[in-house]
């Protein structure tokens, strides 16, 4: 059985890790890229059925990813994983909904690793890889 992709943007590596190992534990298979541009490569060549993404991110930012995404016509679920005020990651959330993506979360780091789960497991079943 094939599972279905989690294409991750961290520049934290513990944090990504953290998340990497979540979604495996929760019947993903997951995919990291560190910066910008190994993720746009990775988004191309791994079409993921997921993409959570951090707002903060040396030398760029999670709203041109989202802009990104949306230019790509990603129609599958987007998470905000960050350490933003929750002012910005509400705006971040709304943007992408404006943008037609698909948002779930925000969720605010340090994440807890519960939140994180019961929104995988939530979402695992309509995820087709």
């Amino acid at each position: 059985m094939t599972l279905p992709r989690l294409l991750l943007i961290d520049d934290e590596p513990a944090l990504a890790a953290f998340v990497a190992k979540a979604a495996d534990m929760c019947g993903y298979e997951p995919v990291t890229a560190a910066d910008d541009r190994e993720f746009r490569d990775k988004f191309k060549d791994q079409a993921p059925q997921m993409v959570a993404l951090d707002l903060g991110m040396p030398g760029m930012d999670g709203v041109e990813l989202l802009r990104f995404l949306a230019e790509e016509e990603f129609h599958e679920p987007v998470l905000i994983i960050s350490g933003f005020d929750r002012r910005v990651l509400d705006s971040a959330f709304r943007l992408g909904s404006a943008l037609g993506l698909q948002m779930v979360g925000p969720l605010e780091k340090p994440t807890r690793l519960d939140s994180l789960e019961a929104i995988l497991n939530k979402l695992r079943p309509s995820l087709v890889p």
